[in-house]
């Protein structure tokens, strides 16, 4: 993808960018280490000012990083990348630098630390709410979307339209490896701006 395609989008709009149920990668970064995990419970939770919601295993290392940094990306990834969805989210980051090992590219987001992968087509930078509570019993962390940009291709006008980009269209992942991508538009009463 290139850099062109990025344009930031408005935070009163970047709930629409999760709004849709995609799986997501979270990478994250602290004292010169990073990781990426695919993770398929993750969704919106305010408007004003945006905030979402993940849910990371204990185990994971992206989670102990999150944990130490206070901060994470949210990216986005399209059908093109099942396959490195697939393998992010079966290996542990503990054993290798992922993004080295699979030859990932990365940028540096607008605010964060945390590296935002190429090639999605949507990227939410996070800053952790502290809710020790949840993390522990629910292994849930709640964030404010701090910083968001899209792929122009498939999101503009605070809306998705993938027509004419099926590579680009989100996973939705459907249990045990295997992933659905978005779908067609259906025609409906238009009742937001």
């Amino acid at each position: 993808m290139s850099v062109s395609h990025r344009r930031p989008v408005p935070l009163s709009k970047a709930y629409r960018l999760l709004n849709h149920g995609p799986t997501v990668l979270v990478s994250a970064a602290h004292d010169g280490k990073r990781n990426i995990m695919a993770a398929a419970w993750a969704m919106p939770l305010d408007f004003e000012p945006p905030k979402i919601a993940v849910v990371l295993d204990k185990s994971t290392w992206t989670r102990q990083l999150l944990e130490a940094s206070g901060s994470f990306v949210l990216n986005v990834p399209c059908a093109a990348q099942a396959d490195i969805v697939q393998t992010v989210g079966s290996t542990s980051g503990l054993e290798r630098d992922k993004f080295q090992a699979y030859g990932l590219q990365a940028f540096a987001g607008e605010l964060l630390d945390a590296p935002m992968l190429e090639g999605c087509v949507a990227w939410l930078e996070c800053r952790l709410l502290p809710e020790p509570h949840n993390h522990q019993q629910y292994d849930l962390f709640l964030a404010e979307v701090i910083a968001a940009q899209a792929d122009e291709r498939v999101f503009s006008d605070g809306r998705w339209h993938f027509e004419g980009h099926d590579a680009l269209r989100t996973l939705h992942h459907v249990a045990g490896g295997h992933f659905l991508k978005i779908g067609d538009p259906v025609a409906g009463k238009n009742l937001d701006d």
